[in-house]
């Protein structure tokens, strides 16, 4: 796939009324270099591990990670800024409280093939858990996939004790379409349509894609 380029994917800037009463703001920037000692101490954790289903790296792994990822035209990474400790801090590595990724890849169905996005969340600091974050962030990732890359199905691979990532998903109108006994995991999927189009649009009344910084 490499019709295009999606190795600088743009800041996102979304704000939202949470219960029509508190104003949450999100500020996804790429993954870059001097974000990985802390992601990689969020990953020392052994629930986030097992929630995302990722493996123990080293630091010096985490790094190498890091620089394939960025490389690599088939994912788009982003860190998850709070706004207000941004606003307070000027400080990224203070303000980080989680990731969110889209891994791209075509799949082919019975009618044809699809570029589907397959969508990784992590909110990994527990203060900011249960707050509907997640939400949030994960239709900005599908609005920003829908309008520049042209996904036109998503996915998420949830591990099974994850009941509150499967409602979520289900929330955003996702179904399950299989289940691993083996890995322990299910997989709901959406197909990109008009009225899902419309529901996406609609949940992100402002949203607004920013430049980027140049690779690092």
């Amino acid at each position: 796939m490499k019709s295009k380029n999606y190795r600088f994917p743009p800041s996102i800037v979304r704000d939202v009324n949470h219960k029509g009463m508190e104003k949450l703001w999100k500020l996804m920037f790429k993954l870059e270099k001097d974000h990985v000692p802390k992601y990689h101490k969020w990953m020392e954790n052994e629930e986030l591990r097992e929630q995302t289903a990722s493996d123990r790296l080293s630091l010096e792994e985490e790094f190498a990670m890091q620089q394939t990822w960025l490389l690599d035209e088939n994912k788009c990474t982003f860190i998850i800024l709070d706004k207000e400790t941004m606003e307070g801090t000027n400080n990224e590595l203070e303000s980080m409280i989680g990731d969110a990724n889209l891994y791209l890849n075509v799949s082919d169905d019975d009618e044809a093939a699809k570029l589907t996005g397959e969508i990784g969340l992590m909110v990994a600091e527990p203060q900011f858990r249960g707050r509907g974050l997640g939400k949030e962030i994960a239709l900005c990732l599908m609005r920003y996939g829908i309008e520049s890359i042209g996904i036109l199905k998503f996915q998420a691979v949830i591990s099974m004790k994850n009941e509150i990532s499967i409602k979520m998903f289900e929330k955003l109108h996702f179904v399950k379409e299989s289940a691993s006994e083996v890995f322990k995991e299910v997989t709901l999927t959406r197909t990109v349509d008009e009225d899902f189009i419309r529901f996406v649009r609609k949940s992100t009344s402002v949203y607004q894609e920013l430049s980027t910084r140049p690779n690092e």
